[in-house]
């Protein structure tokens, strides 16, 4: 029993699925294997709850969504602007045909590349995209590889 009670607390999922990973005196929510309009919106609502002065959306397209995509790639900036964040970065086509306010950038490498350069700490942060965006290279220049 001891030696499965040990396993257990010492288990440290690598799938990029629901990860709480702390980094830098930040805390990040990486959720980078799916997304879709349910998911996305659970994500953001629940993040949006937790408690944090500074908090940030690093978000990356919903992929195989055909023809609603647009339309929910909407929804989720809409969504988004109900509430206030530190910083909101939108990564992938999708998010980009749509008007919005936010950072957006092509791939998750050149997200990643504006994260380290702002130098964040002291932040919560969710990382969310679906699995062909491979939003958890956001955090390569900064986290151990393992991620």
């Amino acid at each position: 029993n001891e030696k499965i009670k040990n396993a257990i607390a010492g288990y440290v999922p690598s799938n990029s699925r629901s990860q709480l990973v702390r980094l830098n005196g930040n805390t990040i929510i990486l959720d980078a294997y799916n997304a879709n309009p349910g998911s996305m919106k659970a994500a953001i609502e629940n993040f949006a709850s937790m408690q944090g002065s500074r908090k940030i959306l690093l978000l990356g397209d919903m992929k195989e969504l055909g023809e609603d995509s647009p339309k929910e790639h909407a929804a989720i900036i809409s969504l988004i602007g109900k509430y206030a964040w530190a910083s909101v970065v939108l990564v992938g086509k999708n998010f980009s045909e749509i008007k919005h306010p936010y950072l957006q950038f092509e791939n998750s490498v050149q997200a990643g590349d504006w994260l380290k350069n702002e130098e964040v700490q002291d932040a919560l942060i969710l990382v969310k995209g679906s699995r062909s965006v491979q939003m958890e290279k956001v955090l390569g220049n900064i986290a151990p590889a393992h991620l």
